[in-house]
């Protein structure tokens, strides 16, 4: 079997070069590769060594969408290692110089949620409220609004969704609000405006990061569609200069307007993308700032996974 042969040769070159200069997602692929292994297998090989992880997290991993940082995630790579039959801590080493180079990069042009996300307190956070990823609801639109104060800061932040249930059960949603560098998320409020109400809140003061757990009051079952809106006060950080919107899958429409006080216009705004938090970014347009309405805005038919945002100059 000359192919079979051939292929085999040139997913080995692939993987022994991914592992040699990473980066790690790149070699956690080919390595899956190469070895022939679904992730549902894959899977199925970490239980057997006493270790939980998802099949979505898998395929994040190996996309570059989000790496491993927690002790049980770690413990899942070295795993890996082994199931894989991949030299000892050969992804481990390439997860220890990727954060090297994250540290290197911690610098005023990269995004201060980037480093959030980096940093894995959302995660933690989501831990601790023991919500998933996927909450088991599908979004169908998602708007916001973004009031910038007279100070030039993020004041406040109103969100509407419309979300249909992909499996039976689901009643609340988590919602994260990240603040800008140096704001107080003790001193925020959280406002349930329609079609729900807010249980446990949960906040990290030297990232920034609230998470509110949005209760519906009923039960959802698969295929039902509910709307509920919220609002986060913030305020309490200095001058803001962009918002950033992060999406885990596909989904339907996004519409982000960002709102200024009157005689605090920025000079110039701008639309950009990013694949992931750690990714440069891309797809970067001027928006028209209305100056009668003072707001800027931007519309996603649909929705990809990665970061959206707008951004703006002061002068």
């Amino acid at each position: 079997m000359p192919h079979a042969t051939q292929h085999a040769d040139i997913a080995t070159a692939e993987l022994d070069s991914a592992l040699s200069g990473g980066p790690f997602h790149v070699a956690l692929r080919a390595a899956i590769a190469a070895r022939g292994l679904p992730l549902q297998r894959v899977q199925h090989h970490l239980s057997r060594h006493g270790v939980r992880v998802g099949v979505t997290s898998l395929s994040y991993w190996q996309q570059g969408a989000r790496r491993p940082q927690r002790p049980e995630s770690l413990r899942a790579v070295r795993a890996l290692e082994e199931i894989l039959q991949l030299p000892q801590e050969s992804l481990i080493r390439l997860l220890a110089e990727a954060d090297d180079r994250t540290a290197d990069r911690h610098s005023p042009g990269r995004s201060h949620r980037s480093l959030v996300e980096a940093s894995g307190v959302l995660e933690q956070l989501l831990d601790e409220l023991g919500a998933p990823r996927d909450g088991g609801l599908h979004t169908l639109g998602h708007h916001e609004r973004v009031r910038i104060g007279a100070r030039r800061e993020l004041a406040e932040r109103e969100a509407h969704h419309i979300v249909r249930a992909h499996r039976d059960g689901v009643d609340r949603h988590v919602a994260v609000h990240y603040g800008d560098p140096g704001s107080a998320p003790e001193r925020m409020r959280v406002h349930a405006l329609e079609n729900c109400r807010a249980g446990r809140v949960l906040r990290h003061h030297d990232t920034g990061l609230l998470a509110v757990e949005l209760l519906f009051d009923t039960r959802l079952r698969t295929g039902d569609t509910f709307l509920f809106r919220y609002a986060v006060e913030d305020g309490t950080a200095g001058v803001s200069r962009e918002y950033v919107r992060a999406a885990d899958s596909p989904g339907g429409q996004y519409a982000l307007q960002v709102r200024f006080e009157p005689g605090v216009l920025p000079v110039r705004c701008h639309r950009f993308t990013q694949h992931s938090a750690a990714a440069p970014r891309g797809g970067r347009q001027e928006l028209p700032l209305s100056a009668r309405h003072r707001s800027v805005h931007l519309v996603e038919p649909r929705v990809r996974s990665g970061h959206v945002g707008i951004s703006w100059d002061w002068e």
